[in-house]
């Protein structure tokens, strides 16, 4: 215990560094919260707020604060494999997930990904992104005191926790919105309510609609008070008025309050639709990313090992204003949206064409851009592929993403799959695609059918879009239950809250009878777990998988068959995808000898033999005499 004066000498020291990090950032803070809100007494009372909120931090965490600001790379190493789960999915609640961080740690997972957790309605949550209560647990998930324990067993066993701060709505169940519906002028200001259809009219004129199937429109009207409430996802989301700065200053609270629980990774959901302006499409409008910037500013004064991860749904070259820049950074990283519908095409045109060209542009941008990259997550698959760039192999819009559905349903194109159609719009022919990655890689029909040729074949490809996306620089992430090869769950249409839902078909529990076979070399989870545990470790032992490393294609005569190079500090690797079922021939003109980190064996890259879906991992060294 301290006594008195080490008491308040600690206390001087941690003011002393809060005041540092204050006057260092005051300034820009300032500016750009009075040229969006134009108020002094606001501003006043966000920067006491702030100081209430890093007084109110454990010691543990300023200590990861210190650690982390001495290291401000420590999220761009390659030791980082992440895993996005349910809870309840999972372990059924959070002190359910502490009890199987010791699987999590043996999976190689150090950042965990908890999708959706705090309070919301049943049967009216999106999923859980509708938020009735910003400091409240779902009452089935546990409490604010069992996140905090898990967070701080997670930082005990070096892992990080991510989860997500839903900044452009809150559910219409919210305190908030209740007042609002009784008419409280303040709590309606919040959001955007009109008393008759003219603005939301020139509103609908140049703002897309987010679900025009299942959720038509962006506004609902609200009888109890007959006004019109902008709702752009679904009736029950009421989009929140950044206009208004007790809307930010509130939110900012909710988000230090997470932080302060031991998040370390907040993901800002849907960031680019924050601000609403009258004319315009409503997305990534300049005042959004004054608001980013400000968010980036006050987590580097009250929690600067915290760490902003943005979700911006567009194409790499077009996300990256959300980094900000050197001098005045916004996110610190940001989802590759486009990997995932990227590598499923190739996987259905075995064109690897389009990969090389999207991994040519990721290259081509800053080392300091971090992104998280991943086969699957929770949500559904959407064609937003580059059809200007596929107009020239002949793949034309419409037409190609009939095909790729056709493809995943398994009816087309020589398929394995077995996926599942969401939001399908008969008017465009325009679907989406859900499943897991087991099922739309074959696993799931090899296994019903007891085709052990088939089911090698499909495991093969698994594993190899594994391989590939490792070799991507930034933060790996696993969805839960792919590291098993876990398939499609069809339980979800006995549900009556999510039978018109096709996306829970990859929302199944976790299989903990299955999990126990990832030791058996005879099991599919085992051929799995093992190849991809082995692929990891790769990845953290190799420093040519740091995030700063060079990174480019190499041509290799065969559109099936995508090379990727890094060099790191004298270190040079090449890994070379075959995304055709067929063995093909790769060509290449490299000097000296190559290594397969798989095998051990010892190679030139010259001509080159793969079989259908194998992979290389090749590491220069010099050819034994």
């Amino acid at each position: 215990m301290l006594d008195q004066r080490e008491m308040s000498k600690k206390m001087k020291s941690e003011a002393k560094i809060f005041d540092d990090r204050l006057e260092s950032r005051i300034d820009e803070l300032k500016w750009l919260y009075i040229e969006l809100y134009h108020n002094d007494w606001m501003f006043a009372e966000l920067l006491g707020q702030m100081g209430v909120f890093y007084g109110d931090r454990e010691d543990a965490l300023r200590k990861l604060d210190l650690d982390r600001e001495a290291h401000p790379d420590w999220y761009k190493k390659n030791d980082k494999l992440g895993m996005m789960l349910y809870i309840d999915n999972f372990a059924k609640n959070l002190s359910g997930v502490k009890r199987k961080l010791s699987y999590l740690e043996e999976a190689g997972v150090n950042v965990l990904h908890l999708m959706p957790f705090l309070d919301t309605v049943s049967g009216e949550s999106d999923g859980g992104y509708a938020v009735k209560d910003f400091r409240s647990v779902r009452s089935d998930l546990g409490d604010m005191e069992d996140l905090s324990d898990l967070t701080a067993a997670c930082h005990r066993r070096g892992m990080c926790v991510c989860s997500d701060f839903v900044m452009n709505h809150t559910s219409d169940q919210h305190e908030w919105a209740k007042k609002a519906r009784t008419g409280d002028g303040e709590y309606m200001s919040r959001y955007f309510f009109y008393d008759n259809d003219d603005i939301p009219k020139q509103f609908d004129a140049t703002v897309p609609q987010v679900f025009p199937v299942t959720a038509p429109g962006n506004f609902t009207w609200i009888p109890e008070v007959n006004h019109f409430v902008m709702t752009s996802f679904h009736p029950y989301q009421w989009d929140l008025n950044y206009r208004n700065p007790r809307v930010f200053n509130e939110m900012i609270y909710n988000f230090l309050y997470l932080a302060n629980r031991g998040i370390d990774i907040i993901r800002i959901d849907a960031v680019p639709y924050i601000w609403k302006e009258l004319g315009t499409n409503c997305r990534n409008l300049t005042q959004v990313h004054s608001i980013v910037r400000m968010m980036r500013l006050i987590t580097e004064i009250v929690c600067p090992g915290v760490i902003l991860l943005g979700e911006v749904v567009m194409a790499p070259e077009r996300v990256v204003p959300y980094f900000g820049t050197v001098e005045k950074p916004e996110c610190h990283m940001l989802y590759n949206v486009t990997t995932m519908a990227s590598i499923w095409h190739t996987v259905a045109t075995r064109d690897v064409r389009l990969l090389k060209m999207q991994l040519d542009t990721v290259a081509g941008l800053p080392k300091e851009y971090i992104f998280l990259n991943y086969l699957r997550c929770h949500d559904d698959i959407g064609w937003g592929l580059d059809y200007g760039f596929l107009a020239q192999f002949g793949m034309e819009e419409v037409a190609h993403k009939r095909y790729l559905n056709d493809y995943f349903l398994g009816i087309a194109g020589y398929s394995n799959s077995r996926g599942e159609t969401y939001n399908d719009d008969p008017s465009t022919g325009d679907a989406r695609m859900c499943g897991t990655t087991a099922s739309l890689c074959g696993i799931e029909k090899a296994g019903f059918e007891k085709d052990k040729e088939a089911m090698s074949r499909a495991i093969d490809l698994d594993v190899m879009l594994h391989a590939y996306m490792l070799m991507q620089s930034g933060i790996p992430i696993l969805y839960s239950g792919d590291e098993i090869g876990q398939v499609n769950d069809y339980s979800y249409k006995e549900d009556p809250e999510k039978a018109d839902d096709s996306r829970y078909l990859h929302r199944g529990k976790f299989r903990w009878d299955y999990e126990k076979k990832r030791h058996s070399a005879k099991s599919v989870e085992g051929r799995i777990f093992t190849r991809l545990r082995k692929l990891e470790k790769l990845r953290k032992e190799e420093s040519v998988f740091l995030s700063d490393a060079d990174v480019w294609t190499v041509n290799t005569a065969d559109d099936s068959v995508l090379c990727v190079g890094r060099y790191y500090n004298g270190e040079k690797l090449y890994g070379v995808f075959n995304f055709s079922e067929n063995e093909k021939t790769a060509w290449f003109d490299q000097a000296g000898g190559f290594r397969d980190l798989l095998t051990g064996k010892v190679t030139a890259m010259k001509e080159m033999k793969l079989n259908g879906y194998e992979f290389r991992l090749l590491k220069e060294e010099t050819m034994p005499e």
